[in-house]
């Protein structure tokens, strides 16, 4: 039996809940000021850069004597920042956004609602939708650059060293 797993913090705590944020940001974006939503863009922002950081410097350590040791911290903050950039901020915040957006032109047109009760209904509506596009949007992500960015690095890792 083997050493147990080092506990990553951006992926096995509660910090990556942050990566969230702009989610829920765009979740309530019907009833607080815009400000709050692009600050909720700054949270999740934060949390993608530091865990590309954090990643990198794991790499660093872990190729601290190999002779590609510049080139393998790269991909690990390239690959970690574009995936998560991709995967908790543009893609999840677009989708919660629009589905937002879909959900406040329907309930005004299908119910006589108030528009405060519409509003909030709304950002109901985007919460409880964040767990659900998770996963698929994960999966996509992961597809999307195993078909495209990662098919240079690993061109890159199989070029013989000079």
């Amino acid at each position: 039996m083997g050493a147990p797993a080092e506990t990553d913090l951006y992926r096995d705590t509660w910090v990556r809940y942050l990566g969230y944020a702009n989610e829920v940001g765009e979740s309530f974006r019907a009833i607080v000021p815009i400000s709050l939503v692009w600050a909720s863009y700054g949270v999740a922002t934060t949390y993608v850069t530091a865990d590309a950081i954090d990643k990198g410097k794991k790499a660093a350590v872990a190729h601290e004597h190999d002779v590609g040791k510049t080139t393998q911290v790269a991909v690990a903050v390239v690959d970690t920042f574009v995936w998560q950039a991709l995967a908790s901020v543009a893609i999840p915040g677009f989708t919660i956004n629009r589905i937002c957006a879909a959900s406040l032109y329907f309930l005004g047109t299908m119910t006589h609602w108030p528009l405060p009760i519409r509003k909030w209904m709304t950002t109901a509506i985007g919460l409880s939708a964040i767990p659900v596009i998770i996963k698929p949007i994960d999966r996509s992500v992961d597809f999307l650059m195993d078909s495209s960015l990662r098919k240079l690095y690993s061109a890159e890792e199989k070029r013989p060293s000079s």
